[in-house]
């Protein structure tokens, strides 16, 4: 694996993961100049009207503005014709003006007032380019391409929504919008946002160090007696102390539980002799964390792991470490999950691995691109990623490590750097 990089200067902490300064961390004005460009590039070669994009990423990708997700109709126009335009309800003018992109003037800021209905505005904002409606007696809609558009484009230019607009807001807009067909704005923004820039690789790699160092902290600190729903409180308040905005998740799966991937913290509590899966994460200055570590309790007593969980976990490390070494630019997505699964089931486990290996990270925790059979899409250098092979036997117990990785121009890229051995504690 490639040593870490990063342009902030670091040093060692007592935890023995980096901390360093990350005030110069942070998606500067002309990243969003650059994106809207290579958005409205995009556009123009699938010959599509314009995209409409709702509350959510691929909006705070576009233009930084994390907006209130709210009955009222917030929606970032982005056409070949004309400068994009946010429309935004009259009192979030001060909030949206705040945006990285729209204090640099790359989107003007469109009110809409409390009464109005602002889905009727968006025509005007989409400008001139929608196709006309079906003359009387037509048969159906024209499948002329617009002029100037790449071959391969679409027949009939389309409006590209955002997946998570809501689907009230959606059926407004195609009612005023009769004959345009609708599509997806992942069409163009889902292989943009795929690869990340340096920007934002630095901000994940902050994102990862916070959530290791949270990981050590509750690896040494008091375990055996409590509940898991106690461990889980103190994962968030820490994360939060770390510089997290939000501690999304906190899974602490204890003895039995640990066999389920994705339990949630209850009151049953900690008891020596036993593992405990730790997954934990949230989002820091907007990019998320996202780490798993396997711990197992021995009390004053002494009680390690047995012979049959040790092996299973080093069966799991070695399938994470195989399934890590594999990423490099051109592999298909598909490739890091059966270099992992194949470890997992030589060794008698495969039904015991029971989720795809990896998902995408970003802005979002979960977005593209997912590491699973059927994916066959290469990897490319920026995109970001789990690694997360898991073990589960369920009534008994399992075991998953997870790190974040980026693929690199010639090989990975791991942001993660707590300890991938089983972490085998006192706990008291």
């Amino acid at each position: 694996m490639r040593a870490m990089t990063g342009s902030a200067a670091h040093e060692r902490g007592a935890t023995g993961v980096t901390q360093g300064s990350t005030a110069e961390l942070g998606i500067p004005p002309a990243r969003f100049a650059a994106r809207l460009g290579a958005a409205r590039e995009a556009l123009s070669r699938t010959g599509d009207l314009a995209l409409l994009v709702g509350v959510g990423a691929d909006l705070r990708w576009l233009t930084g503005y994390d907006a209130m997700n709210l009955e009222r109709l917030t929606l970032l126009v982005l056409s070949t014709a004309d400068a994009p335009a946010l429309l935004v309800p009259r009192l979030e003018v001060p909030r949206a003006a705040l945006a990285p992109a729209a204090a640099a003037g790359l989107v003007r800021v469109v009110p809409w007032e409390e009464t109005a209905d602002p889905v009727a505005l968006v025509p005007a904002l989409v400008a001139s380019r929608a196709p006309s409606p079906a003359a009387p007696g037509s048969t159906g809609p024209r499948h002329d391409r617009p002029a100037g558009s790449a071959p391969g484009a679409t027949a009939v230019p389309r409006l590209l929504v955002s997946e998570r607009l809501w689907a009230s807001f959606v059926l407004r807009l195609q009612a005023v919008f009769p004959g345009t067909p609708f599509g997806l704005a992942s069409d163009v923004l889902r292989p943009l946002r795929m690869a990340k820039d340096a920007d934002e690789i630095a901000l994940l790699r902050a994102a990862a160090h916070a959530a290791d160092r949270v990981v050590l902290a509750i690896a040494a600190g008091r375990l055996l007696g409590r509940p898991e729903a106690d461990v889980a409180r103190e994962v968030r308040e820490r994360l939060l102390d770390e510089g997290h905005e939000t501690a999304a998740f906190a899974i602490v799966g204890s003895g039995p539980h640990s066999a389920s991937p994705h339990h949630e913290a209850s009151d049953r509590r900690i008891a020596a002799g036993e593992p405990i899966v730790l997954d934990i994460g949230g989002s820091y200055r907007g990019y998320g964390s996202d780490i798993t570590r396997t711990l197992w309790v021995t009390g004053e007593e002494g009680l390690g792991p047995d012979e049959a969980f040790q092996r299973l976990y080093e069966v799991l490390r070695r399938a994470q470490a195989a399934a890590t070494a594999a990423v490099r630019p051109g592999v298909a997505a598909e490739r890091i999950d059966a270099v992992g699964r194949a470890i997992i089931a030589a060794a008698g486990y495969g039904a015991a691995f029971i989720h795809r290996i990896g998902h995408g990270i970003g802005l979002e925790g979960h977005e593209d691109p997912y590491l699973v059979a059927g994916n066959a899409e290469p990897l490319r250098a920026g995109y970001a990623f789990s690694v997360e092979p898991g073990i589960y036997l369920e009534g008994r117990y399992g075991a998953r490590i997870e790190d974040i990785v980026v693929c690199g121009a010639d090989g990975p890229d791991v942001l993660n750097e707590a300890p991938r051995e089983l972490l085998v504690v006192r706990g008291t």
